[in-house]
């Protein structure tokens, strides 16, 4: 990476000419909000399958030491950390169980040294969950009987919904997919730390699960605040109604989140377009259950939702969730838009809105932010929840001289969307009427007899002025489309700076056929490529430093890649931390069928390079990066943890007194499953250095995962772990960084 730009991306974002002059003529400077002065990064890097401009080595050194390289179905830490297994897909958890592929982690301290570890179990990964299911969990699921109907079925799947309730292929479809559901949701779990320095389970009282099916079967709905509440108590409309008015069963797909300053968790619903409906009408009531159907391929168990009725326009929310009360099963704030959730950055300050950022996480997706409509008094008054069922939500507008605005969600709001040409594919997705659902465009004269025939929001949307707005919040990514909303490359990441900014992760900037891709003029490459697969960071600050704010400025650097052509040396980030002293935490989500995959050479058939896309087994493992944003390392990345084989690293979490990292180790061995007699093969791959020397890796590659026993053939199962440091030191980038919160 040209540590030159970062250095300038940093002090842009600071937003101070004199930081920038520094950073030009390369001199130690300090971001306001961190530390400064000598230090000197506190760990030994991580060595990598890529050579690195951090292993500050001659190329042909680096080429001698990475010519031979082993990767380890493990995690892999520096020297002088380690880690612990707190707990693994199976483990009793109240009344159930911990769930599959966890996600985003909250550590709500209630004393030194003890608290609330709260928990995301995002999805299931087809291949080792069916594997693993019996092994892990002691009972048997009806799965060969379904696959044997759902060959017969061929690509259309089962419509379990339609069939009757004494039907013996819709109780083995109901079988597996509760138990799916089961596996998906949020769990809450009381750990304390013990005299040996080991943290360790309470199973206290209020150790609960909250499932797919919370609600199904156990009372335990979730409720809902907000103007969307208004459409799920309607008694009739264009689409399916569940008839259970605002109570929701259930939260699946819930993939990263966010921690309130009064102790609340905040779960962001994902992916749910896998298990139920996503398109609504434009009265915001569901498309019916057998839209998606049940399936079972080498990805996805899907159509979960089909069977039970499940309705599509209660699920794509917030949850919020109090770990210490054990009577609270979540509530959806529906004022906060229903897409893609991945994260939320929370930004509570006394005397101001209540500010809430959040991504959806599809390409094309669309940055949104929500203003309470009332003030924050004391930003740790549990109070402050309520502040969730009123307020306004905006789609921020990305202008390509590094400004923009926040775009109402409302029935008024103009219809204005972008031209299709200046995104990448060439498509934008509106709302369809009077079909409902969405339709693609693809031409500019075709946006041009949309926006004559709907003239605001308010045209494409029905229903009294609650309902209406309801019904937008439910269709927020498509009502955002519609009145102009930049579409973004995938973001997965906000947080909150501690100086009240914000950094955003966008992991791909890559389009698909189905949901279109990024703005070309916003999202691009260092060299101005497009589409840029690798992934950017971006740094917004409001105007005026004011969360209630309608503009704003943003300045972005594409940190993914090879370092040879100026990236870091990973490709796409996933989750950020923001560590006490202001310096950056990355994860990496690449896809799990890319994680290693053989890359003899750059150029395939008729001498056309291959795509970035497909250039990313180079990279090795998924793995957790720490990116310096002052002193004399500023700018460089360092790799301080490399994921087991085929797994992600989620939810960095922090304690407060920094000796303790939490993270969790999402689907070891997807895409091979059980590792068999600890087998691995051998792959080739054309590397390169930093300065553009090219040479030749083999690399053993482990064919599945057995973490986190690593025992021959022991299943694999995703797990929440804590890292820490030898004799109790902090966990810090920098030597001289000691600063507790």
């Amino acid at each position: 990476m040209k540590r030159r730009n970062l250095l300038l991306f940093l002090s842009a974002a600071a937003g101070t000419a004199a930081i920038a002059s520094l950073a030009k003529n390369h001199q130690k400077f300090s971001i306001p909000f961190q530390s400064s002065g000598s230090a000197t990064i506190s760990f030994k890097s991580v060595q990598g399958p890529m050579p690195l401009l951090t292993d500050a080595i001659a190329s042909d050194q680096s080429i001698s030491a990475l010519a031979q390289y082993e990767i380890q179905d493990d995690l892999v830490l520096p020297e002088g950390f380690t880690y612990d297994v707190i707990g693994a897909w199976g483990d009793k958890i109240g009344d159930s169980r911990f769930g599959y592929n966890n996600d985003y982690l909250s550590f709500v301290e209630t004393a030194a040294n003890e608290g609330y570890l709260t928990i995301n179990f995002e999805y299931i990964s087809a291949i080792p969950w069916l594997q693993s299911y019996s092994k892990v969990l002691g009972k048997k699921l009806p799965v060969e009987a379904v696959q044997a109907e759902l060959k017969k079925n061929g690509d259309r799947g089962l419509n379990a919904f339609a069939l009757a309730e004494k039907n013996p292929l819709k109780t083995q479809i109901a079988t597996i997919c509760k138990e799916a559901l089961i596996d998906q949701g949020m769990g809450v779990i009381s750990i304390r730390k013990n005299a040996e320095g080991k943290w360790e389970r309470t199973f206290s009282p209020n150790d609960r699960r909250i499932t797919g099916i919370s609600g199904l079967e156990d009372g335990r709905y979730l409720k809902c605040t907000g103007a969307a509440k208004a459409v799920f108590e309607k008694k009739s409309g264009k689409g399916y109604l569940d008839k259970l008015g605002d109570r929701i069963i259930g939260t699946f797909a819930n993939c990263a989140g966010g921690t309130t300053p009064w102790g609340t968790v905040l779960s962001a619903e994902e992916n749910i377009q896998t298990q139920v409906p996503d398109p609504v009408y434009a009265d915001g009531t569901s498309f019916p259950p057998d839209r998606v159907t049940f399936r079972i391929d080498d990805e996805e168990v899907s159509g979960q939702g089909n069977v039970f009725g499940l309705a599509g326009n209660k699920y794509g929310w917030i949850v919020e969730v109090d770990p210490a009360n054990p009577k609270d099963f979540g509530t959806k704030h529906t004022w906060l838009g229903r897409y893609r959730h991945e994260a939320v950055g929370v930004r509570a300050e006394a005397g101001k809105p209540l500010a809430f950022y959040s991504g959806c996480d599809r390409r094309g997706g669309h940055i949104y932010k929500f203003v309470s409509r009332e003030q924050v008094t004391d930003p740790k008054d549990k109070a402050n929840s309520r502040l969730l069922a009123d307020g306004m939500l905006y789609a921020a507008k990305f202008n390509e001289n590094g400004t923009g605005e926040w775009i109402v969600l409302k029935a008024d709001t103009p219809v204005n969307p972008d031209d299709p040409s200046a995104i990448v594919g060439g498509m934008i997705n509106l709302p369809n009427r009077p079909a409902g659902g969405f339709a693609p465009f693809r031409k500019q004269a075709e946006i041009v007899k949309y926006k004559q025939k709907f003239k605001t929001l308010g045209d494409l949307y029905e229903g009294n002025p609650t309902e209406k707005q309801g019904a937008i919040l439910i269709d927020a990514h498509y009502a955002a489309n519609a009145c102009g909303a930049t579409c973004t490359a995938r973001p997965e990441d906000t947080e909150i700076a501690p100086d009240g900014s914000l950094y955003i992760a966008f992991t791909s900037g890559s389009p698909d056929s189905r949901d279109g891709g990024p703005d070309q003029r916003i999202f691009k490459g260092s060299n101005g490529e497009v589409p840029y697969e690798h992934g950017f960071v971006m740094h917004l600050t409001e105007e005026g430093n004011d969360p209630a704010a309608m503009t704003f400025q943003w300045k972005m650097l594409a940190l993914g890649g090879e370092p040879t052509a100026g990236g870091a040396g990973f490709s796409n980030p996933d989750n950020l931390m923001i560590d006490p002293d202001g310096h950056v935490w990355i994860v990496t989500d690449m896809s799990s069928d890319k994680l290693n995959k053989a890359v003899p050479k750059r150029v395939g058939k008729n001498g056309v390079p291959i795509s970035q896309s497909n250039l990313r087994g180079l990279f090795g493992n998924n793995s957790l990066w720490f990116v310096p944003t002052s002193g004399e390392n500023a700018g460089e990345a360092y790799l301080f943890a490399m994921a087991p084989m085929e797994a992600e690293l989620t939810g960095p979490f922090m304690s407060r007194d920094r000796q303790s990292l939490f993270l969790a180790v999402q689907h070891p061995g997807e895409f091979k499953g059980i590792r068999q007699g600890m087998k691995s093969e051998a792959r080739q791959f054309a590397m390169k250095t930093p300065d553009g020397k090219d040479f030749t890796q083999i690399r053993q590659v482990p064919l599945g995962s057995n973490f986190p026993s690593k025992k021959a053939d022991a299943p694999p199962r995703p797990c929440v772990v804590v890292v820490s440091r030898d004799a109790g030191k902090a966990i810090a980038g920098y030597a001289t960084d000691t600063t507790i919160v």
